[in-house]
Parts: C-alpha cells; sequence; structure tokens
C-alpha cells in the first residue's frame, strides 16, 4: 500500500510480510532508521509519545503487531511469522536500522536479531523474562482457548499500567495475549540463543520497578555478548518518555555509521523453524 501523510506529520503505510500478511506502520522525523516494536497490546499509536521524541534525530518507524490495529492477522499464529512481519518492517524502514523494543516486544526484538535480522544497535525496556510473566501468559492463552475472551483480558489489565480510561480500546487486540505469551515462552532468559545477538545492546529498567524486573534486565546484560545496563532512576514500567528518550538517542545514535564498520558476523536468513524464544 501506498504511504499516505497525515495531519501531523506522520506518513502511515503498510508492507507485506513474508507470508502475505499486511503490516501497518507509521514513519515520522528525519535521520536515519529506528523501529519501534511494542509490548503487550501495544500498537503505533501508543508509540506516539516516545517516537515524537526520538523524531528529533531519528526516521522513527512504529508499527501494529500482528494483530493488531490497522495489520492483518493470518493464521495460525507463530512466533517466527512475527520475526517475519519484524524483518518486513526493518526492510521498510532502510537500511542501517536500529531497533527498541519495550516489554515483550523487546524479547520479540532479541529473538529476531538472534534469528539473524541485521541490526546496527538494540535497545529494550524491561523485557518480562520470568516465570511469574510466563505463568500470566499460559493463563491467558488457556483462558483464550477455551474462549474467555474478558476473563484473559481482565487476568491482563490486573497486572498492567494501562489506564481505565484506555482499557476499552484495547479489548479487540485481547486475542494477541496469547501471541506474546509464545514469544515469552518459559519465561527463562535464553541464553543459548541470545549469544548469537552480535549487535551492540543497551538494557534498560526502572529504579522502582520490581526486584523480579531488575534482576531479569541484569541477568539478560550478562547473558548478551555485548550489552550494557542502564536504570532510570525514579521509573517504573510506565516509564516517562522524556526521561527513556535522550538515553536511547545516545546509545542508538552512537551506532550510526558505516555498517562495514559494526558488522560482527555474517547476516544469515531469517528461519522458518521455531524461535526458540
Amino acid at each position: 500500500m501506498d504511504e499516505v501523510s497525515t495531519t501531523l506529520g506522520r506518513v502511515r503505510g503498510r508492507v507485506a510480510s513474508g507470508d502475505g500478511t499486511p503490516i501497518a506502520y507509521e514513519r515520522y522525523g528525519e535521520g536515519p532508521p529506528l523501529v519501534l516494536v511494542s509490548g503487550v497490546l501495544g500498537t503505533a499509536a501508543g508509540e506516539r509519545a516516545l517516537g515524537g521524541l526520538l523524531a528529533r534525530r531519528f526516521s522513527v518507524v512504529a508499527y501494529d503487531r500482528r494483530g493488531r490495529g490497522g495489520s492483518g492477522d493470518t493464521g495460525p499464529y507463530a512466533v517466527e511469522r512475527e520475526i517475519e512481519d519484524l524483518a518486513a518492517v526493518v526492510g521498510e524502514a532502510g537500511p542501517g536500522a536500529v531497533l527498541h523494543g519495550t516489554g515483550t516486544g523487546g524479547v520479540l526484538v532479541l529473538a529476531a536479531v538472534a534469528a539473524g535480522l541485521p541490526a546496527r544497535a538494540v535497545s529494550v525496556f524491561e523485557p518480562p523474562y520470568s516465570p511469574a510473566a510466563a505463568e500470566r501468559g499460559r493463563q491467558a492463552a488457556e483462558l483464550l482457548g477455551s474462549g474467555r475472551r474478558a476473563a484473559a483480558l481482565d487476568l491482563f489489565l490486573a497486572e498492567s499500567t494501562v489506564p481505565a480510561e484506555l482499557r476499552p480500546g484495547v479489548a479487540e487486540s485481547a486475542h494477541t495475549l496469547a501471541y506474546d505469551a509464545a514469544v515469552l515462552g518459559d519465561g527463562a532468559v535464553p541464553e543459548r540463543l541470545l549469544a548469537g545477538v552480535h549487535a551492540r545492546v543497551l538494557v534498560v529498567d526502572g529504579g522502582v520497578s520490581p526486584m523480579a524486573v531488575r534482576q531479569a534486565a541484569r541477568a539478560l546484560t550478562e547473558a548478551l555478548p555485548r550489552a550494557r545496563h542502564r536504570t532510570l532512576t525514579g521509573q517504573t514500567h510506565d516509564v516517562a518518555p522524556h526521561v527513556l528518550a535522550p538515553v536511547l538517542t545516545d546509545f542508538l545514535g552512537d551506532a550510526q555509521e558505516p555498517a562495514e564498520a559494526t558488522r560482527s558476523s555474517p547476516e544469515r536468513p531469517i528461519p522458518t523453524g521455531p524461535a526458540g524464544a
């Protein structure tokens, strides 16, 4: 689909994923490409506050993950299809893209880069590696499998920071809770998988987030070959965009140099088997 300019200066468009599923995205700002990947129930619209700040330095591309917003939802679902979706968006964003993922979006980004998706640098904010998060995801998937969509959504929202006035808007994407559960897997930090991530990675957490979240961030940092850890004082998972944006700009902006200078391993094709995430 051709791109369409909006009244707010954004450009909207769609790109076809590997299986033909249309993936909707928004693009705004000028500069080197940066792709934002949302967490549970997130959409491109939800990334606008952070993306608007990052657009001072980057050409920001945010997208609706499969089954959300303006994107399609070709079945059956598999994590490798989401990796292909991200690869299609990165290809649309342009060469030399850097990536940022929030929550399970960060888990997806790392699985994709481990599978061979080229990225000069990656940042992630509080990927929910933990048995507790995995158990909630499993319960939500079971509820969805038995047709109890509202109960699955209530289970997620009980642990969520989504404001009450925005909650009706996420109901139509409740079925994608099972998708995020599949992306997270058993909740353990996948050390063998992450050994294949050769990009520079910044792992960020909030200073007043639960201890389990902060411990997971440190364990993730240790498992990655080229990672650093940053804690944002006074922040929770509902991080303030104006606090996070300069940290990402400094780290990801430093990666904007000729690709030959940062490539640490040969590019590999995106696999079509299990992602292992």
